[in-house]
């Protein structure tokens, strides 16, 4: 997978949270908007997304790292992939 800047992973992050979770129209997320502790994503999104991401990056994250907290807005989203982009 060619190289991707922070602003390109938050955007296919950010689009693919808003295609696959987010069902109104009218709801707008930013990177920082809470997506597990306000509802958006459920335990059984979490799972899809981490596919997804270790899928799309090429990486493993251990479940130990895929908690509710690191999955709860896109910018810790991208903190996390890129723990481990760089391993």
């Amino acid at each position: 997978m060619e190289e991707m800047n922070i602003n390109e992973m938050k955007e296919l992050i950010m689009n693919y949270v808003i295609k696959e979770y987010i069902d109104d129209d009218d709801v707008k997320i930013t990177y920082e908007t809470p997506l597990i502790s306000s509802g958006y994503v459920d335990s059984f999104s979490m799972v899809s997304l981490l596919v997804f991401l270790e899928n799309k990056f090429r990486i493993k994250i251990p479940p130990s790292k895929a908690t509710p907290e690191a999955f709860d807005s896109v910018n810790n989203i991208v903190a996390l992939v890129n723990q481990y982009l760089k391993q």
